[in-house]
Protein backbone atom coordinates (compact mmCIF):
# COMPACT_ATOMS: atom_id res chain seq x y z
CA UNK A 1 0.00 0.00 0.00
CA UNK A 2 1.33 3.36 -1.01
CA UNK A 3 0.29 6.59 0.11
CA UNK A 4 0.25 9.92 -2.50
CA UNK A 5 2.75 12.46 -1.49
CA UNK A 6 1.15 15.66 -0.56
CA UNK A 7 -2.09 15.67 -0.17
CA UNK A 8 -4.58 13.90 2.48
CA UNK A 9 -5.75 11.22 0.58
CA UNK A 10 -3.34 8.43 1.33
CA UNK A 11 -4.23 5.32 3.41
CA UNK A 12 -4.77 7.08 6.66
CA UNK A 13 -6.72 9.60 4.27
CA UNK A 14 -5.03 12.98 6.19
CA UNK A 15 -2.08 12.07 7.24
CA UNK A 16 0.53 10.88 4.95
CA UNK A 17 3.10 11.67 1.73
CA UNK A 18 5.62 9.25 0.80
CA UNK A 19 8.56 9.73 -1.92
CA UNK A 20 9.66 6.69 -1.85
CA UNK A 21 10.37 3.56 0.44
CA UNK A 22 12.69 0.97 -0.62
CA UNK A 23 13.31 1.54 -4.22
CA UNK A 24 16.76 2.69 -3.65
CA UNK A 25 17.26 -1.16 -1.88
CA UNK A 26 18.09 -2.48 -5.79
CA UNK A 27 19.97 0.68 -7.09
CA UNK A 28 21.95 0.66 -3.44
CA UNK A 29 23.99 -2.19 -4.32
CA UNK A 30 26.89 -3.18 -1.86
CA UNK A 31 26.08 0.43 -0.06
CA UNK A 32 24.06 -0.79 2.75
CA UNK A 33 21.25 1.15 5.55
CA UNK A 34 22.49 3.68 8.22
CA UNK A 35 19.03 4.77 9.56
CA UNK A 36 17.81 8.52 10.08
CA UNK A 37 19.75 8.30 13.77
CA UNK A 38 23.01 8.00 11.58
CA UNK A 39 21.63 11.04 8.85
CA UNK A 40 20.63 13.37 11.55
CA UNK A 41 23.94 13.13 13.69
CA UNK A 42 25.26 15.80 11.23
CA UNK A 43 22.02 16.96 9.12
CA UNK A 44 20.14 18.17 12.71
CA UNK A 45 22.58 21.08 12.31
CA UNK A 46 21.37 24.41 11.48
CA UNK A 47 24.29 25.25 9.54
CA UNK A 48 23.77 22.53 6.94
CA UNK A 49 19.72 23.53 7.09
CA UNK A 50 18.21 20.83 9.88
CA UNK A 51 16.45 18.38 7.68
CA UNK A 52 16.15 15.95 10.41
CA UNK A 53 13.58 18.82 12.04
CA UNK A 54 12.20 18.96 8.41
CA UNK A 55 11.82 15.43 8.04
CA UNK A 56 10.11 14.65 11.27
CA UNK A 57 7.59 17.34 10.54
CA UNK A 58 6.49 15.65 7.51
CA UNK A 59 4.36 12.86 6.66
CA UNK A 60 6.99 10.87 5.41
CA UNK A 61 8.07 10.37 9.39
CA UNK A 62 4.54 9.05 10.12
CA UNK A 63 3.82 6.88 6.91
CA UNK A 64 4.46 3.84 9.47
CA UNK A 65 1.83 5.39 11.50
CA UNK A 66 -0.93 5.51 8.92
CA UNK A 67 -1.23 1.63 8.23
CA UNK A 68 -2.67 2.15 12.34
CA UNK A 69 -5.13 3.67 10.96
CA UNK A 70 -9.13 2.53 10.32
CA UNK A 71 -8.38 3.53 6.71
CA UNK A 72 -5.99 1.44 6.61
CA UNK A 73 -7.60 -1.66 8.25
CA UNK A 74 -10.49 -1.11 5.48
CA UNK A 75 -8.18 -1.41 2.84
CA UNK A 76 -6.01 -4.24 4.10
CA UNK A 77 -9.81 -6.00 4.40
CA UNK A 78 -10.75 -5.16 0.88
CA UNK A 79 -7.26 -6.39 -0.72
CA UNK A 80 -7.75 -9.66 1.74
CA UNK A 81 -4.52 -9.02 3.50
CA UNK A 82 -3.90 -11.91 6.24
CA UNK A 83 -2.31 -9.57 8.51
CA UNK A 84 -2.47 -5.74 9.65
CA UNK A 85 -1.48 -3.40 7.29
CA UNK A 86 1.34 -2.23 9.41
CA UNK A 87 2.61 -5.94 9.58
CA UNK A 88 2.11 -6.87 5.27
CA UNK A 89 4.88 -6.69 3.44
CA UNK A 90 3.01 -5.13 0.82
CA UNK A 91 2.29 -2.01 2.65
CA UNK A 92 5.65 -1.73 4.64
CA UNK A 93 7.56 -1.71 1.55
CA UNK A 94 6.20 1.70 0.78
CA UNK A 95 5.76 2.60 4.21
CA UNK A 96 9.28 2.28 5.73
CA UNK A 97 12.64 2.01 4.72
CA UNK A 98 14.69 -1.01 4.19
CA UNK A 99 11.76 -3.32 5.15
CA UNK A 100 12.47 -7.20 5.05
CA UNK A 101 16.29 -6.83 3.57
CA UNK A 102 18.78 -9.19 4.52
CA UNK A 103 21.37 -8.40 7.26
CA UNK A 104 23.96 -7.88 4.98
CA UNK A 105 22.33 -4.82 3.17
CA UNK A 106 21.90 -3.19 6.68
CA UNK A 107 25.10 -1.40 8.08
CA UNK A 108 25.23 -2.25 12.24
CA UNK A 109 21.65 -1.57 13.11
CA UNK A 110 18.35 -2.78 11.84
CA UNK A 111 16.13 -0.06 10.85
CA UNK A 112 12.74 -0.15 12.66
CA UNK A 113 9.65 0.12 10.48
CA UNK A 114 8.07 2.67 12.83
CA UNK A 115 10.49 5.24 11.93
CA UNK A 116 8.14 5.63 8.64
CA UNK A 117 9.98 6.90 5.20
CA UNK A 118 13.43 7.39 6.13
CA UNK A 119 16.07 9.80 4.58
CA UNK A 120 17.26 6.54 2.58
CA UNK A 121 14.38 5.64 0.46
CA UNK A 122 15.28 8.30 -1.45
CA UNK A 123 18.66 9.36 -0.61
CA UNK A 124 19.69 5.35 -1.28
CA UNK A 125 21.83 3.36 1.07
CA UNK A 126 23.95 5.49 2.88
CA UNK A 127 26.86 3.76 4.32
CA UNK A 128 29.31 4.88 1.53
CA UNK A 129 28.76 8.15 1.80
CA UNK A 130 27.69 9.09 5.42
CA UNK A 131 31.33 10.69 6.62
CA UNK A 132 31.46 14.26 6.29
CA UNK A 133 34.63 14.65 4.23
CA UNK A 134 32.32 12.86 1.58
CA UNK A 135 29.66 14.56 1.98
CA UNK A 136 31.16 17.65 1.73
CA UNK A 137 31.64 16.50 -1.97
CA UNK A 138 28.70 16.14 -4.12
CA UNK A 139 30.73 14.51 -6.62
CA UNK A 140 32.39 12.29 -4.20
CA UNK A 141 28.82 11.64 -2.53
CA UNK A 142 26.84 10.43 -5.48
CA UNK A 143 29.96 8.05 -6.65
CA UNK A 144 29.73 6.75 -2.94
CA UNK A 145 25.79 6.19 -3.67
CA UNK A 146 23.72 9.26 -2.62
CA UNK A 147 20.68 9.87 -5.02
CA UNK A 148 18.68 13.51 -5.61
CA UNK A 149 15.10 12.57 -5.71
CA UNK A 150 15.15 16.44 -6.62
CA UNK A 151 16.37 15.76 -10.01
CA UNK A 152 15.33 11.95 -10.14
CA UNK A 153 11.51 11.43 -10.72
CA UNK A 154 11.51 7.73 -10.91
CA UNK A 155 13.11 7.46 -7.26
CA UNK A 156 9.65 8.98 -6.19
CA UNK A 157 7.41 6.68 -8.75
CA UNK A 158 9.07 3.56 -7.45
CA UNK A 159 6.02 4.09 -4.33
CA UNK A 160 3.83 6.86 -6.04
CA UNK A 161 2.33 4.58 -8.92
CA UNK A 162 -0.69 3.12 -9.63
CA UNK A 163 0.24 0.04 -7.63
CA UNK A 164 -1.37 2.37 -4.14
CA UNK A 165 -4.67 1.86 -3.56
CA UNK A 166 -5.20 5.52 -3.33
CA UNK A 167 -2.80 6.55 -6.09
CA UNK A 168 -4.61 9.65 -7.93
CA UNK A 169 -1.76 10.89 -10.34
CA UNK A 170 1.46 12.54 -8.93
CA UNK A 171 2.86 16.20 -9.49
CA UNK A 172 6.67 15.86 -9.31
CA UNK A 173 7.27 19.59 -9.59
CA UNK A 174 5.05 20.20 -6.69
CA UNK A 175 5.30 17.75 -4.48
CA UNK A 176 8.90 17.88 -4.49
CA UNK A 177 8.72 21.39 -3.67
CA UNK A 178 6.31 20.79 -0.68
CA UNK A 179 9.20 18.64 0.71
CA UNK A 180 12.19 20.51 0.05
CA UNK A 181 15.42 20.76 2.61
CA UNK A 182 17.78 21.52 0.87
CA UNK A 183 21.59 22.59 2.27
CA UNK A 184 21.83 26.22 2.10
CA UNK A 185 23.50 27.62 -1.09
CA UNK A 186 26.55 29.21 0.54
CA UNK A 187 27.40 25.84 2.56
CA UNK A 188 27.01 23.32 -0.37
CA UNK A 189 29.75 21.55 -1.65
CA UNK A 190 32.06 23.53 1.12
CA UNK A 191 30.92 22.63 4.66
CA UNK A 192 34.15 21.40 6.04
CA UNK A 193 35.26 24.82 5.80
CA UNK A 194 31.85 26.47 6.53
CA UNK A 195 32.22 24.24 9.74
CA UNK A 196 35.49 25.42 10.32
CA UNK A 197 35.22 29.52 10.00
CA UNK A 198 31.34 28.73 12.66
CA UNK A 199 33.68 27.15 15.14
CA UNK A 200 36.32 29.76 14.29
CA UNK A 201 33.77 32.62 15.40
CA UNK A 202 32.68 30.80 18.56
CA UNK A 203 35.61 30.80 19.78
CA UNK A 204 36.49 34.17 18.90
CA UNK A 205 32.97 35.36 20.54
CA UNK A 206 34.23 33.19 23.66
CA UNK A 207 37.64 35.20 23.87
CA UNK A 208 39.53 32.09 22.89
Amino acid sequence: MRTRLGTTIGIAAALSMLVLATGASAAGGEHKYVGVKTCGICHKADLIGDQLAAWKKSPHAKAYETLKSDAAAKIAKEKGLSVPAYEADECLKCHSTAHGLEKSQIYRRPLADSDGVQCESCHGPGSDYRSKKTMADPAKAAAAGLQDPGKNEKICTGCHNAESPNFKGFDYAKFKAMIAHPIPADVKGHYLEAERELRKKRRESMGK
